[in-house]
């Protein structure tokens, strides 16, 4: 096959040099308005056409590269006392996966405990384009599954306007979950 980025020949959909070149990450960070760090991989403007695939066949495995470079890298190095379980914004299955189940599995590790299908929107209203006005007056009334577990990350792939995953910590501090921050693969606010 040839790799999406410089049409060489490669065993895998974007090549080892490209990965090298083009998709190292980062670390970004920025708060939502109660001070909950957010932490973010890339710019959403860098990789703006491979997060574009994620509702295609394509995407299932640009996901996953994506995942293996940067949240499996931060969950190798993430060091704390106990364990923090990780759960993903509404990980519904759409076009045969679900991107955010990819990211939020990609950090098991000592010390992150992947949890699935524990954070689901009732309203699938998509925000993708939308207002900061449109994603207030449209929220997606988010139900929590019951957990033990106290300590949490939240993980989505995109970070806009932060209201989404400032309304999945709303309902997980009415639950008396302590968010410890938020992962996004990337940032759109950053230029």
């Amino acid at each position: 096959m040839k790799c999406m980025l410089c049409e060489n020949l490669s065993h895998t959909h974007i090549c080892k040099s490209c990965q090298d070149t083009f998709l190292t990450p980062s670390l970004y960070k920025r708060q939502l308005s109660d001070s909950t760090q957010v932490i973010s991989f890339y710019k959403y403007s860098d990789i703006k056409e491979l997060l574009h695939t994620k509702h295609t066949d394509l995407g299932y495995h640009i996901y996953k590269l994506l995942a293996q470079l940067s949240f499996k890298k931060f969950a190798e190095e993430f060091e704390m006392e106990g364990q923090a379980v990780s759960i993903a914004i509404d990980d519904n299955i759409s076009s045969g996966y679900s991107h955010t189940a990819i990211l939020n599995h990609s950090l098991k590790s000592p010390n992150i405990k992947p949890l699935h299908s524990k954070l689901r929107a009732n309203d699938s209203v998509s925000y993708s384009g939308k207002s900061l006005h449109f994603r207030l007056t449209n929220p997606r009334n988010f139900t929590i599954k019951k957990f033990t577990q106290k300590s949490v990350i939240l993980v989505d792939d995109i970070i806009t306007t932060g209201t989404t995953l400032s309304q999945a910590l709303s309902l997980m501090k009415k639950k008396n979950k302590d968010v410890l921050f938020c992962l996004t693969l990337a940032d759109a606010r950053l230029k």
